[in-house]
């Protein structure tokens, strides 16, 4: 009997010793050896690196056959101080275009219902209502230049040209910084995506 008591007392002086001795985690980083350790949450999870919300379409435009992905990507730590990345993959996985432009950019103030007297929240739900609408059906033209529009003096005559020969070439509308409007076409000639309308 005395053998079964001996080491029964043993265990049980063990474990209330071991549950009162702090740990080299706790007692490393506390200030004070009696307090109880917890982890920091100062650490901040979101960069400019954060991607806050991404709008994807299929729609035709280097090809006829297949179509390219669009992509906008809304990419910061807050949606009002954001970067929007435009990014044209065709189906082989090449990059078309790629333009970077401030999420204001896609604010519409006719979605605001006072734009003197907008929030922060209000501002940042028209700019999600922008990206929602920005792949529009009616933002893509067919073809991408009229038979009697006259070329604009900023835009490229090479890459006019190579689009305005092709009436099978698709037009993008959208809305860039300082809420230009901007369209672009794929030109089959130059193997390229190019502004043909600013």
């Amino acid at each position: 009997m005395k053998k079964l008591v001996l080491p029964a007392a043993f265990a049980a002086l063990s474990l209330q010793l071991t549950s009162c001795i702090n740990t080299e985690r706790e007692v490393g980083t506390s200030q004070n050896a009696d307090k109880v350790y917890t982890p920091p949450t100062t650490t901040n999870r979101v960069s400019s690196r954060t991607v806050l919300n991404t709008v994807r379409a299929a729609h035709y435009f280097s090809n006829t056959k297949t179509k390219d992905n669009f992509i906008l990507q809304l990419q910061g730590p807050k949606i009002l101080n954001a970067q929007a990345k435009f990014i044209i993959v065709n189906s082989a996985g090449d990059t078309l275009r790629k333009e970077v432009m401030p999420a204001s950019a896609l604010l519409d103030e006719r979605e605001l219902e006072d734009p003197q007297a907008a929030t922060v929240r209000d501002k940042e739900i028209a700019i999600l209502k922008g990206m929602n609408n920005f792949f529009r059906e009616d933002r893509f033209t067919q073809p991408a230049v009229p038979k009697a529009a006259t070329q604009p003096a900023e835009v490229d005559a090479q890459s006019w040209s190579a689009v305005k020969e092709d009436t099978r070439a698709v037009g993008f509308d959208y809305i860039t910084v300082g809420g230009k409007e901007r369209r672009i076409a794929y030109a089959k000639k130059l193997q390229k995506a190019v502004v043909i309308a600013e």
